[in-house]
């Protein structure tokens, strides 16, 4: 059991350094941005990256003090917050992004961090010893899925605002 306790921390600090890393990432793209959506998204994937940090600290001085691997509920807020974020910017028309190949290459490496962070979540959730440790790493994993997603959504709206739009809104030419 200890060897197990001992994989378990070991997970949980490189689970603590990757959001670590997101969040210094999300930061910097954030400063950087050639718009104020791109600023709001990135900044809210950067809080989001700390929320995960956080309750990785607390799981891993559980286990370290030898207690059970606590429940711990993650809850999405993807839909709300980029619903706002998006129709936010399309009301204020903020279609002059100063530097589009930048926040296209900012978003590819955003979407490359949350691949990364969901397949290594997904497959300590397969891994896991416990069965709070399992659906949390899966809770989590899904969440980090759902950044990549916004990521994509942010990413086709920078292409095409007007198509993303109607997209997302789900208006039809039809005249019904």
């Amino acid at each position: 059991m200890e060897n197990e306790q001992v994989k378990t921390l070991e997970g949980l600090q490189l689970a603590i350094q990757m959001e670590v890393d997101g969040k210094e990432y999300y930061q910097k793209a954030s400063q950087e941005s050639g718009n104020e959506l791109g600023k709001q998204l990135f900044q809210w994937l950067s809080a989001e990256e700390d929320k995960h940090r956080q309750r990785f600290e607390a799981i891993y001085n559980a286990i370290k003090n030898k207690e059970a691997w606590p429940e711990v509920a993650i809850q999405s807020q993807r839909g709300e917050r980029l619903g706002t974020l998006f129709s936010r910017a399309l009301e204020t028309a903020d279609a002059n992004v100063k530097d589009v190949p930048a926040e296209l290459h900012a978003i590819d490496k955003a979407m490359d961090i949350e691949n990364k962070t969901h397949s290594f979540y997904r497959l300590q959730g397969e891994k896991a010893a416990y069965d709070a440790e399992k659906k949390f790493y899966e809770s989590l994993a899904a969440e980090e899925r759902g950044h990549y997603l916004t990521l994509v959504d942010y990413r086709e709206y920078l292409i095409d605002p007007a198509g993303w739009f109607r997209k997302a809104e789900h208006h039809s030419l039809d005249g019904g």
